[in-house]
């Protein structure tokens, strides 16, 4: 993890700088609709581009109407598919159609495989352990270990795809469900943390009590959470990181005496849009479950990931926690009436030994229940504010999102084209990287190849050698073609200057 001073003042200064590293999205976060205006605003006699904007305007128009019949029978064929694994009336369209169970299992597969190219083609990851470990590495507004009930989970429909279709860096738990994650944003708090400023304080106190006895060595400082690793190993999500977003913790401030009655803010990235596929176990052997989860949510601060696994256990103190609470009772009580049995027993050793014990009993209790109500206040949040769509509305989206993508990738590489007449592919991906940053202040990690590819499928480009050109606007409006949607909206036209 990269690290540095913050040099700022005020109130809860950054002491240490926690940073993640993320190489840049391949997604243009740019609306569609903003886009070709902005585009088209550069079309004009005195701009660079000397084109007719109500051309380009018609184009945009067309190469959308072209890209999104390209893949309206992939999507319109998962979609159909999905209606059989449906966890709502999956079970019962399977029921009445009596298939057999090897059929049933290759239209599982065959489901899955579109699903997967719909989420390369929209640009979605599948998380790694890396990933995972480094985004648990550290705390956020969630400070209890989630387990997941891996009983309650069928380990055998992604088990059976990954062995047709291997990926590399696949993380543990892929056999039971996955994670998918596109696009980092920045997630900030801001509150009073009494709770854990005093969990900090008692924390502070008692590692000095552990360190003065001598006891320090006999207690583990490592974690309960087992997803969870040692913050100086596992910060760098990507090695050749573009972009980096800071965490902003409580541990990593330092408070003067009237800031620990203030307000503080604290900061953590997030996803900005997750993913999760899963499937049920059967409650028994005679009905077979064959529901696929899909749920779709956003904004989910990096620390605070195990919000959205599935079937997820009831909260407890884990053993680990039982353990060190045991022996640091036993060791301070053992500590105490070694003390009553010397010579001089000193009344502030035996003091301090007292609240001590005291002191960390209330900080497990009270941290305990603080967790409890914070983790039902986020799942809440979680279920509510944070999740956008589950089940067949969430493929719905994701189809939409790769036409909207698709269609802005091949506008922006021929506007470039047509802006520079001729270019190279390095070129051309520079250039397109440069004009979404300047028009837009976003930056992205353009898909020059396949965008080119969709160019000369559309037939709007030729090559020669190296360089690739764009065929001139009016000629490329020919070359695409009326097409249905504008027959329609024409015919509606027609249809409605006949009534007037």
């Amino acid at each position: 993890m990269a690290k540095g001073k913050d040099n700022g003042k005020g109130k809860g200064k950054a002491k240490v700088e926690d940073v993640i590293s993320v190489e840049q999205e391949s997604v243009i976060p740019v609306p569609k609709a903003d886009l070709i205006t902005a585009l088209t605003e550069l079309i004009r006699p005195e701009q660079v581009v000397q084109e007719d904007p109500a051309e380009f305007h018609k184009l945009c128009k067309r190469i959308e109407y072209t890209i999104r019949a390209w893949y309206l029978m992939q999507f319109e064929e998962m979609m159909q598919l999905y209606l059989l694994f449906d966890p709502i009336d999956g079970n019962q369209r399977l029921e009445q159609r009596k298939l057999s169970r090897e059929k049933i299992d290759t239209l599982e597969l065959d489901f899955l495989e579109h699903f997967f190219k719909v989420m390369e083609k929209s640009n979605f990851k599948l998380a790694t352990d890396e990933e995972i470990e480094a985004a648990l590495s550290e705390n956020y507004l969630l400070n209890l270990p989630i387990e997941v009930d891996e009983s309650k989970l069928d380990n055998k429909l992604l088990q059976r795809y990954f062995q047709k279709h291997p990926c590399e860096n696949l993380p543990r738990f892929s056999e039971k469900y996955i994670i998918f994650h596109r696009g980092v944003g920045t997630d900030h708090t801001t509150g009073y943390f009494f709770m854990e400023k005093l969990d900090m304080i008692i924390t502070s106190i008692w590692t000095r009590f552990l360190r003065a006895t001598r006891l320090e060595r006999f207690i583990s400082k490592r974690s309960s959470n087992i997803l969870r690793k040692d913050t100086e190993e596992t910060t760098r999500i990507i090695d050749d990181s573009k972009e980096l977003f800071k965490r902003k913790r409580i541990e990593n401030m330092e408070f003067r005496t009237q800031d620990l009655l203030g307000k503080i803010e604290i900061q953590e990235p997030t996803f900005k849009r997750i993913i999760v596929v899963y499937s049920r176990r059967a409650s028994t052997k005679d009905k077979i479950d064959r529901g696929i989860y899909v749920k779709h949510f956003r904004n989910i601060p990096m620390a605070d990931l195990e919000l959205v696994l599935p079937e997820k256990k009831n909260l407890s103190l884990t053993p680990r926690d039982w353990v060190s609470f045991l022996i640091t009772m036993v060791l301070g009580l053992i500590t105490l009436i070694g003390s009553f049995k010397m010579p001089k027993a000193e009344i502030r050793v035996v003091l301090t030994i007292i609240f001590g014990l005291i002191g960390y009993c209330a900080k497990i209790y009270f941290t305990f229940q603080q967790d409890i109500a914070t983790y039902q206040n986020l799942i809440t949040k979680s279920m509510f504010d944070k999740q956008l769509d589950t089940g067949k509305a969430t493929l719905l989206h994701l189809c939409d999102d790769v036409i909207q993508q698709e269609v802005k990738e091949v506008i922006v590489s021929y506007f470039i084209l047509m802006r520079e007449r001729e270019l190279t592919k390095e070129a051309l991906d520079r250039h397109c990287e440069k004009l979404i940053t300047e028009e837009f202040g976003k930056n992205c990690n353009f898909e020059v190849e396949d965008a080119i590819r969709k160019l000369e499928k559309l037939g709007i480009v030729t090559r020669s050698d190296e360089m690739i050109r764009a065929v001139p606007l009016k000629q490329a409006n020919d070359i695409i073609g009326v097409t249905t949607e504008e027959l329609v909206l024409m015919k509606a036209k027609q249809a409605q200057a006949s009534s007037c």
